[in-house]
């Protein structure tokens, strides 16, 4: 198979992030005065349901002065186009001249769209999927107030929305969807329990690779990778462990914000579009479903898209000595932290679903990896990670079946994974 490199080899870029950043524990105390600072006198507060029941909404209300005035909290875990009408419903009815997010990237992503629209007439859905363009002039600045260290959403113009009636999970962005400010307190992040963490950590993982060699990457955010991807290999799995542990919940709070400056131009690649199918089919959470694939996507572009050392050098960067070692590693931590590895482990064993999850990968996301995929060079990766291989295999026939692999990886004809051999 002949694979194609992307990218040309003299790089222009820009670089422009409209969002201040508030950064320290107990920030969002100072909720009120962010409020005044973007003029906010008439607000919606867009949150999940738990913060609601357990008085974090109330308390926010209080602490903006009264400035809040209504609540919106029916926010889906992936929200949907019906989460965003209903939120802008109250927005209109208020007449609101801003709101606020709280939340993780669901309450984020709902109040991001909704903003964009809330002083117009049309739906969400006109945006979404029937590609209306966005007035700049019907839209309320945001504040968004992150709770969990993982999707960046307080730092992106972009809102991933599903239109159930369509069946169809997508992307918007727009550069009047950018909040105006965001607040990242760590002190929300100690309560998020143990599988959350892994789940929206191993996302902060995957935004910085995937945007490091993502076709359009460029000098500002790669460093930006590096940075964030150093501290989830450092602090991830303490967090994980320790949930009380209130530094390493700073410093994983530091890489999801500085991996969402990372990925703000370059954007995501493979490892987030075969995500969403993985969420919508068979309720992956998302995060989960983006590392599913991350070690895959490391290994095989390693292997067709490093001639100028890119992607070695950001294994080294990160203290491992080559690629498939920086592979390797993630594949134990998700294992470590009780993430499934493989598509039995989530229900999906049959051709039938593979294929349908094959074809669903291929969004404009895919285009972005620096190697061209087609769909069956996707099926190949899944039929690979139908079952678990990681049987107790003795030292003396490590060789047998490193020879075997090889074997069967050349008569067909793809190179999913460069192995190390022992011999």
């Amino acid at each position: 198979m002949n694979y194609l490199l992307k990218g040309d080899k003299h790089m222009e870029w820009e670089f422009n992030l409209p969002v201040k950043l508030v950064f320290g524990n107990g920030k969002r105390k100072h909720i009120e005065k962010y409020i005044d600072e973007i003029g906010g006198k008439n607000g919606v507060l867009v949150c999940g349901k738990s913060f609601e029941k357990n008085g974090v909404a109330d308390e926010f209300v209080k602490m903006s002065g009264g400035k809040i005035k209504a609540v919106f909290s029916d926010v889906r875990p992936n929200p949907t186009t019906d989460n965003v009408d209903d939120c802008v419903k109250i927005m209109r009815e208020i007449k609101a001249d801003f709101a606020v997010a709280l939340g993780g990237g669901s309450p984020m992503d709902c109040c991001k769209a909704a903003s964009a629209i809330a002083k117009g007439n049309d739906k969400i859905r006109s945006y979404h999927s029937e590609g209306k363009k966005i007035n700049k002039d019907e839209a309320i600045p945001m504040i968004a107030v992150t709770t969990t260290s993982g999707t960046a959403s307080e730092v992106t113009n972009i809102s991933v929305l599903t239109d159930v009636e369509k069946n169809l999970k997508n992307p918007m962005n727009d550069p009047a969807m950018y909040p105006k400010i965001a607040i990242i307190d760590p002190q929300l992040t100690l309560t998020v329990p143990p599988q959350v963490t892994a789940s929206t950590g191993l996302d902060v993982l995957s935004h910085a690779i995937e945007s490091y060699w993502a076709t359009i990457h460029q000098p500002v955010c790669s460093a930006c990778s590096i940075y964030s991807a150093r501290l989830v290999f450092e602090w991830l799995e303490k967090a994980y462990q320790n949930p009380n542990d209130l530094t390493a919940r700073e410093k994983m709070a530091e890489a999801s914000i500085v991996a969402g400056v990372a990925f703000s131009h370059p954007r995501t690649t493979g490892s987030h579009a075969c995500s969403f199918p993985l969420t919508n089919i068979y309720g992956v959470p998302h995060g989960e479903a983006c590392a599913f694939t991350l070690d895959y996507f490391l290994k095989f572009n390693a292997a067709h898209a490093d001639d100028d050392g890119r992607i070695t050098a950001l294994a080294k960067d990160c203290g491992f000595e080559n690629a498939y070692e920086m592979a390797d590693e993630i594949t134990a931590m998700k294992k470590r932290m009780k993430m499934r590895c493989t598509l039995s482990e989530i229900g999906c064993t049959t051709d039938e679903q593979i294929d349908e999850l094959a074809k669903k990968s291929m969004s404009m996301l895919m285009t972005r990896n620096p190697i061209t995929l087609t769909e069956k060079d996707i099926k190949e990766m899944y039929i690979e990670n139908r079952f678990s291989l990681s049987l107790a295999v003795p030292p003396s026939f490590k060789c047998i079946f490193d020879y075997l692999h090889i074997f069967l990886c050349i008569r067909r004809n793809k190179y999913m994974y460069v192995l190390k051999s022992s011999f």
